[in-house]
């Protein structure tokens, strides 16, 4: 057990609880539980139909790679 977190940083004490529930959990058990306290929003399903194929140009221009 970490004794050495400031409890008054939000950061530090999420950052040590996520690292006690990877060496709990494991890689895997770590991204599912990942899934379950951070679902996302909106509706995947229907978004993925209402956008259209990006060209690799716009691809490029999303990554700064032009």
């Amino acid at each position: 057990m970490r004794t050495d977190v400031n409890l008054n940083s939000p950061y530090e004490v999420r950052k040590a609880a996520l690292e006690a529930v990877f060496e709990s959990l494991g890689p895997v058990g770590f991204a599912l539980f990942m899934q379950q306290i951070e679902p996302g929003t909106g509706d995947y399903t229907k978004e993925k139909y209402e956008r259209s194929e990006m060209t690799m140009e716009e691809i490029k221009a999303q990554l700064n790679l032009n």
